[in-house]
């Protein structure tokens, strides 16, 4: 299977050949250059996926690890080295499929969403790099290449998320993103030399080989600080995870990435950035749970506490792309709590399937929202509910869409969400009973606050539209990505899953637990989707009204319980005041004027002594005449 090296290839042909020729290209010409080697890229995917999944990539009951090409790039010492290559296995094939499909559908969607826009083949170069660093990570062979392209991902974020470099929130959301994940990746790239540093190795393939048996021995008995190693070096590792996929209280870049184009906040939400840290742990899952199960449970409590955490927020968020944003944040929270009560064989891993089917799930009706938020925003010119109102009579397909995509992540079947999500609910069922009410508490809050936003779009109450710019729908090159993905978010839930994705990559069969999880599942999303229909359905002043009773919580919830506010204090008044500060007095008043005082005083001596070498012959005649004579006299004394 070398050719799946195209799949790599052909993105970052296509951001060398846009990023260096684009500015001769007209605009549409750029486009369809990117959109056909997407496409082509997807086209490798299937392909890849088929021959893996159904032909050859089992063995004795068990998916194997491919590696199709690797070779060696730095050796450290004769067991420590780095390799780059690729790795096909099942989850890394799953997000091949799901990273070239929703940018596919991304690329072809902005064909249309971004005519006209300047800068337009700057755009595309982007989203081929962006595409590139995503597709270079899943399939990375070993620890240290993973990291590699895991910064790329984050280089190709600040290019996008700041595509309107002239707007100064363009500019502050794209270095916050930066800025925040380079710390929590500076906790990853801790983690992995100490990790490293005892395996001797960086290996996929060695670190979960037979339970992950190199990394239990080579870290057994060490500890620092009341903490074993293994703890420390996953709990670091897992920092870079959390600082990606926007875990609390590092979520804080994300709902600030919306400001750049909207099919990027798609393919950012959806099928890159994102989810890298969901990857990352389960790429490493044996890692885990064998040498770290104590991290596997703070991952657990992590996600459960951010899931409701954003959920609560983005019930009274009045952006309709912010509140999309908080909704990425609870679901992939969900996908996180998932991996932290999982076990390993057969039903005891049905979290870590769950989670990658809910990724795999999400991935399409996530993309769906963000792509049918832009094509409102096109009609509307306006991220705001209240510009919005009776939309579902101008725009047909884009209300239908929309209503598919709210039941898929609603959890109502025979959607999508409901399959993957309600996996989700009967691991945690097993594994931690508070942790299953919070998490279907938090599936009311998101049938309730989606479909909040579905009513207040398309229903709600008719605005006063301008005659000359009536909401219109949107051209059939942002439509027909809306109908695909809708398609694909009514059926892959029906994809028996547990036959492919599993911890130990052997095939199990699930089933749905109707009486204690999927019934009153289906109950509490119906609840949410009722009260949204009884509050905004029609208009009501109800929602006021209740806002107005919760005082200062609601101020709070809207305010995002001032979370950007507290990191500011921290930043300016702790960070630069006390530490920053110091260090910059230290610097300039000790290493500098050390060097300065150096200086001065080379520069003195110099000046004292420069008469010494004046170039006039008298004095040197005189020095010498003088030198002679004290010396003479010196010996005619002693």
């Amino acid at each position: 299977m070398e050719y799946s090296l195209l799949i790599l290839v052909t993105p970052f042909v296509l951001f060398l050949l846009l990023g260096l020729t684009g500015h001769k290209m007209k605009h549409h010409v750029a486009g369809f250059i990117g959109t056909l080697g997407m496409g082509l890229a997807a086209v490798l995917s299937y392909v890849v996926a088929f021959q893996y999944f159904f032909v050859i990539g089992k063995t004795g009951g068990i998916f194997k690890e491919l590696i199709p090409m690797s070779f060696e790039w730095l050796r450290f010492t004769d067991k420590l080295h780095i390799e780059l290559g690729i790795l096909l296995d099942p989850i890394s094939v799953m997000m091949l499929v799901v990273i070239t499909t929703v940018s596919l559908m991304v690329h072809l969607y902005s064909l249309g969403y971004m005519h006209g826009e300047k800068g337009f083949q700057r755009y595309y170069a982007f989203l081929s790099l962006f595409s590139f660093s995503m597709l270079g990570l899943v399939v990375a062979t070993n620890i240290f290449q993973m990291y590699i392209f895991w910064e790329l991902v984050g280089v190709s974020s600040y290019s996008l998320i700041g595509f309107y470099y002239q707007k100064p929130s363009a500019v502050a959301a794209s270095k916050k993103a930066f800025i925040v994940t380079r710390f929590a990746d500076l906790g990853f790239l801790v983690g992995i030399l100490i990790l490293s540093f005892y395996t001797g190795t960086f290996d996929f393939g060695a670190l979960t080989a037979n339970n992950a048996e190199l990394a239990v021995t080579s870290m057994q008995g060490l500890s620092f600080m009341g903490l074993s190693i293994g703890a420390w070096a996953m709990a670091l590792i897992f920092m870079g995870g959390a600082g990606k996929s926007a875990m609390f209280p590092l979520h804080i870049w994300l709902p600030d990435a919306m400001e750049g184009p909207t099919p990027v906040s798609a393919l950012i939400h959806a099928a890159t950035m994102v989810v890298a840290g969901v990857f990352l742990v389960a790429r490493l899952f044996p890692v885990y749970l064998f040498a770290a199960p104590e991290v596997l449970t703070l991952i657990a409590y992590i996600g459960t506490f951010t899931a409701l955490f954003a959920a609560i927020i983005a019930v009274t968020q009045t952006d309709i792309k912010r509140v999309l944003a908080f909704s990425t944040i609870s679901q992939i929270a969900y996908m996180m709590v998932s991996l932290g009560v999982s076990g390993y064989g057969g039903h005891d891993g049905v979290g870590y399937m769950a989670s990658m089917f809910h990724l795999f799930t999400h991935a399409f009706f996530k993309a769906l929202l963000f792509l049918g938020a832009g094509s409102v925003i096109h009609a509307v010119h306006s991220n705001e509910m209240k510009d919005m109102g009776r939309l579902h009579k101008y725009m047909p397909v884009s209300s239908i869409t929309f209503f598919i995509a709210c039941l898929a992540i609603a959890g109502i079947p025979p959607f999508s969400g409901f399959f993957s999500k309600d996996e989700i609910l009967a691991a945690a069922l097993h594994h931690d009973k508070l942790i299953f009410f919070v998490m279907l508490f938090v599936a009311g809050l998101t049938a309730f606050y989606m479909f909040r936003l579905y009513f207040n779009i398309f229903w709600g109450k008719e605005k006063e539209y301008d005659n000359h710019h009536k909401p219109h729908e949107s051209p059939a090159l942002m439509t027909v990505p809306l109908i695909i993905l809708a398609i694909f978010s009514v059926f892959t839930g029906l994809i028996p899953f547990p036959e492919f994705i599993t911890a130990d990559r052997m095939s199990f069969a699930a089933h749905i637990e109707w009486g204690t999880v999927a019934i009153p599942s289906i109950v509490v999303a119906l609840t949410g989707i009722v009260i949204a229909f009884v509050l905004y359905a029609k208009g009501s002043e109800k929602p006021a009204q209740i806002a107005k009773s919760l005082g200062g919580f609601y101020a709070a919830t809207v305010n995002k319980f001032y979370l950007d506010e507290v990191w500011m204090f921290i930043t300016k008044s702790v960070i630069f005041k006390l530490i920053s500060e110091p260090i910059k007095w230290f610097d300039r008043h000790v290493i500098d004027g050390a060097m300065n005082g150096l200086a001065w005083t080379t520069q003195k001596v110099s000046d004292s002594i420069k008469g010494l070498q004046s170039g006039q012959v008298q004095l040197y005649v005189w020095a010498y005449v003088v030198g002679s004579l004290v010396i003479a006299a010196l010996v005619l004394f002693f």
